[in-house]
């Protein structure tokens, strides 16, 4: 502990032993400081505070109505824009700071500075809600008109951006939708245009809706099925009546179990007999008989229609009263017989209109669907432009709907709360401050030169530090007796020296009164 006090006292003594270098040094830095902080010019800060409001009526009633821009984000995106370099042009520009500058570099410069200057900063409020946001835009120079202006044109910039930047948006995209809408307005009507005369070039040989070619070909196969199978059972029952029609005239034919004679019947009986005579002569194989037996056998025939005239005229005429039940069901029968004949017509109209479509679809195996597959294409190509002129439709109604909003302003709320005032006082620089720090820094600068100067210059004051140097025992040491003339030289010395540095803390008061009372 001793060796650091040793110590301490030893860099003490050397500071003192230098302290005009240090006074002389102390002055210079204080002269020089505070000169500069006296003509330093003065600064005026000019601040404007704005609200900007998210939270209005009308976001709600417009939701899914209107293109979806979130504002919140849009306005932090301007708050970060704000300060680029064609903003800063801009105010520049309209302020009038640019006549100032004489060249490119620095019209540079003073963009760098403008950019450094102004702040725009978003500030917490007592009553923080949701999609309210406080901004505070602040600007310092030594001209107030030109501090009040650069404000001022911030906020009309940062309004213009945050108002009419969605303005501008939607009514590039207003024109860009309007072109769209154009151009697939106009290959809507060609794709109309293609597929109607597509249609009437193959009128006749269109697919059904929902049905291609092979499906269309299985539905006139299965057609011609159907009414085939219904063809065969119609006519199976027309042949079941014919017969029941015969089965009736037979029995019309016949009385009360007799045969009724017809003058045929004795031609045949005759021929009946003359074969069986020359079979007695002959064989079978010869050619009388043979004659004979297919005379008899047309005989046979024409007698059976005969019968059958004379059995419908019975029938017609009702004149044998026993014949009345029979001739009832052969009536039925043949009422019967006339709606099945008709069925059959019916049929066969429809059996050789279904044979024709077959025929037609397979003699149009390789043209059909080839019709389809364009037709299929002509339907996408339509349908495609379709949707995109509708989607597109609908959303320049959105955006036209959303420059409505804009322009009345109440999507977004801009309030400037506290506008740009001229300042009547300087806001700096902070002279008091900066006076007290350089008369700091000149008694730090003193101190400092005086130490540096012991250690260069060293000087033995103690017997301890010239033993500690030397390594040679120090028997003793004799102090210094000054003269009365030599004692008030020093003390002069010491006067002096107190004076100066009493001048100093003077000079340094009278500044700080000046600056108080504003002569300054």
């Amino acid at each position: 502990m001793n060796d650091i006090i040793e110590l301490v006292l030893g860099y003490l003594r050397g500071i003192w032993r230098n302290r005009w270098y240090a006074m002389v040094c102390a002055w210079l830095v204080c002269v020089l400081g505070w000169t500069v902080v006296s003509i330093l010019p003065d600064q005026y800060e000019v601040s404007a505070r704005v609200i900007v409001d998210t939270q209005t009526i009308l976001r709600p009633l417009l939701r899914d109505l209107t293109v979806e821009v979130d504002p919140d984000t849009q306005i932090a995106l301007i708050s970060r824009t704000l300060l680029s370099r064609p903003n800063l042009e801009e105010i520049a520009r309209l302020a009038g700071l640019d006549t100032q500058a004489k060249g490119p570099n620095e019209i540079a410069q003073l963009i760098d500075e403008l950019e450094k200057k102004i702040n725009l900063v978003g500030m917490a409020t007592g009553r923080q809600r949701e999609n309210l946001n406080l901004y505070s835009i602040s600007y310092i120079s030594d001209n107030p008109k030109n501090a009040t202006k650069v404000v001022q044109l911030a906020l009309t910039i940062f309004e213009k951006k945050l108002l009419g930047g969605n303005r501008l948006d939607t009514e590039s995209a207003l024109r860009f939708l309007d072109s769209q809408v154009a151009e697939y307005e106009d290959r809507l009507s060609e794709a109309e245009n293609r597929l109607k005369k597509f249609k009437l070039r193959n009128m006749g040989r269109m697919p059904s809706e929902g049905q291609n070619y092979n499906a269309r070909l299985q539905q006139a196969a299965a057609d011609l099925s159907a009414v085939r199978l219904e063809l065969t059972q119609v006519e199976n029952r027309r042949n079941s009546l014919q017969q029941q029609i015969n089965e009736a005239l037979q029995q019309q034919i016949k009385g009360d179990g007799e045969v009724v004679a017809l003058p045929i019947d004795q031609r045949i009986q005759t021929l009946e007999q003359n074969l069986d005579e020359l079979l007695i002569k002959f064989t079978d194989k010869h050619p009388d008989v043979n004659i004979l037996r297919l005379t008899i056998a047309d005989l046979k025939k024409q007698r059976e229609q005969e019968r059958l005239k004379y059995a419908a005229s019975l029938a017609e005429s009702g004149a044998n009263a026993r014949s009345q039940g029979v001739n009832t069901v052969y009536q039925q029968l043949k009422v019967r017989l006339a709606e099945e004949e008709a069925n059959i017509a019916s049929l066969k109209v429809r059996y050789d209109e279904y044979m024709k479509r077959y025929k037609e679809l397979q003699a149009q195996i390789s043209t059909l669907p080839q019709i389809e597959a364009e037709l299929v294409a002509l339907n996408r190509d339509y349908e495609v432009n379709r949707q995109k002129f509708d989607q597109l439709l609908a959303r320049r109604e959105s955006a036209r709907l959303s420059q409505e909003a804009e322009i009345t302003k109440q999507e977004t709320r801009f309030r400037v709360v506290d506008p740009p005032r001229m300042p009547n006082k300087p806001s700096g620089p902070r002279r008091l401050l900066l006076m007290t720090l350089v008369l700091v820094a000149g008694l730090g600068a003193g101190v400092g030169l005086a130490f540096l100067l012991s250690q260069l210059w060293p000087t033995f004051d103690s017997r301890r530090g010239l033993m500690e140097s030397t390594g040679i025992p120090v028997l003793g040491s004799v102090g210094m007796v000054l003269s009365p003339p030599a004692l008030r030289r020093e003390r002069r010395s010491t006067v002096a020296y107190v004076s100066f540095g009493g001048m100093l803390l003077v000079a340094y008061a009278g500044l700080i009164v000046v600056e108080r009372v504003g002569l300054l």
